[in-house]
């Protein structure tokens, strides 16, 4: 349950999917003056060294966020603009990018006075280093499980909430936890939304919590599924998004980011999407 490592996956396909959500999302709701608390539950690190030992093993940030630099100029969705200018901040130059920023690094970006940040990380390297890399940046680190911690901090005192749940899916019950922990906080905070990642695999075991949230009371649940057009035999194939209360709006300009890094000459995505649980 403590092994997985994000290092290892920095910047892959999924991340530019799951990152591309958050701050679409994230900039929507801020289109509104009023508070927002956002929570991580499961936080990683922060910062990635695409450089690194374990980036390089599996070099998965060069078929995803590297290609995504590369086109850069010939994107057509204003909304990949956000994007670009968070990881412009991170890197010098117009070459291959060096470094990555995890979740609780794109949240940072976005935050305004009188929002507030909490990020969970339950591995202890990975905590550490969070802890690290958090201490002036205002934000609150807790080393715990996410899930449960998420719980314990509804409801919020802001007005408004935004939470990011993707878990690992390391063990075959979080999928049927993240459901869970989903229903729970959302009959905390009916108006938060919720953006939960979760992995599609040759095995099929994402079809377990799609089917747990239909089966819920959850309402307003939006999917988005990515697909590679050239998959592995086993193991990730795709990558998906469920949105719980997304603003107005982001489904059709989410899917207008998704289209334009979909062809060949980019990603090489296919794109998957509707209403999983109408409102």
């Amino acid at each position: 349950m403590l092994s997985y490592l994000h290092a290892f996956h920095a910047g892959n396909f999924a991340d530019v999917q799951k990152h591309g959500a958050l701050t679409l999302a994230l900039s929507m709701m801020q289109a509104k003056p009023s508070a927002i608390a956002c929570f991580d539950t499961h936080a990683g690190s922060a910062i990635y060294d695409l450089k690194s030992d374990r980036a390089r093993k599996t070099a998965e940030a060069d078929l995803g966020v590297q290609k995504l630099w590369a086109s850069r100029n010939s994107l057509s969705s204003g909304d990949w603009q956000s994007v670009l200018k968070v990881l412009s901040r991170f890197n010098a130059g117009e070459g291959a990018l060096t470094v990555y920023p995890g979740s609780p690094a794109w949240f940072r970006q976005f935050l305004r006075p009188g929002d507030s940040l909490t990020a969970f990380e339950l591995h202890p390297t990975e905590s550490s280093q969070l802890a690290g890399w958090a201490a002036d940046q205002n934000v609150r680190v807790m080393h715990e499980d996410g899930l449960k911690g998420l719980l314990r901090q509804l409801p919020p005192a802001q007005p408004r909430l935004m939470a990011l749940i993707d878990p690992s899916y390391e063990i075959k019950s979080e999928y049927s936890d993240v459901a869970a922990t989903l229903q729970k906080a959302w009959q905390k905070c009916r108006h938060g939304v919720y953006l939960v990642w979760y992995p599609v695999l040759t095995s099929g075991l994402q079809a377990t919590l799609k089917q747990a949230v239909k089966d819920s009371p959850l309402r307003k649940v939006w999917c988005s599924e990515v697909h590679l057009k050239t998959p592995p035999e086993r193991g990730m194939t795709g990558s998906g998004m469920l949105v719980v209360n997304p603003p107005w709006g982001f489904e059709d300009r989410f899917s207008a980011m998704i289209e334009d890094i979909a062809g060949e000459s980019a990603l090489g995505l296919s794109h998957e999407h509707g209403w999983l649980v109408p409102e």
